[in-house]
């Protein structure tokens, strides 16, 4: 079997909630490396269309747009070069070459933080219920579209721990730890 050449490029999925963003920028930070959000792109291009977020994510289904377009830029990064911190659903499958991780969270405690977060900006670009049980709910359903999305588009499924290199329960781990861990687990990776 032929070995893949490896690229200093971590790429950070999970679920709601878990910090993928936050950790992105604490990896990017601790490593010196660029950092990329595939969801940062994808609220500001629903924004940009006057497209409430949690809409737009549950009707991607229907429309991917948005989806094409976050994933043609997401390429374009991949392309770009070394030395990137990468927060993505899809970036693992469009970059094979990256150390790829998972960051997993109870529904029902993302949605508490994700509520204890929440700026205007997004609060602004989401319609986010105020009871956390309400909230998880809405969070499960945007995982289950996400799922059927991404089976639909590209026979893939995000969720599946088993496409990545490490995963990190973000219940056990706070932000500091968690980005400690995936700084050195991507060491190791390069070897």
């Amino acid at each position: 079997m032929k070995s893949v050449e490896k690229k200093q490029i971590i790429t950070i999925a999970g679920r709601p909630g878990a910090g993928k963003s936050t950790t992105a920028e604490a990896v990017a930070a601790k490593l010196g490396y660029q950092r990329f959000s595939s969801g940062g792109l994808f609220r500001q291009l629903a924004v940009e269309r006057d497209i409430d977020v949690l809409e737009a994510s549950l009707t991607a289904e229907q429309n991917s747009e948005l989806d094409y377009l976050v994933d043609k830029r997401l390429q374009k990064v991949y392309a770009s070069g070394d030395k990137l911190v990468i927060d993505s659903h899809m970036a693992w499958y469009f970059m094979p070459q990256s150390f790829r991780v998972f960051l997993s969270l109870d529904l029902g405690v993302a949605a508490k933080r994700i509520l204890a977060k929440a700026d205007e900006s997004r609060l602004a670009s989401e319609h986010i219920p105020q009871d956390p049980s309400e909230y998880a709910m809405l969070l499960k359903s945007r995982l289950d579209s996400e799922k059927r999305r991404y089976k639909q588009l590209y026979n893939a499924n995000p969720y599946d721990e088993s496409n990545y290199d490490l995963v990190i329960d973000t219940t056990k781990h706070n932000i500091d730890q968690t980005a400690e861990l995936i700084v050195d687990g991507y060491h190791k990776w390069l070897g």
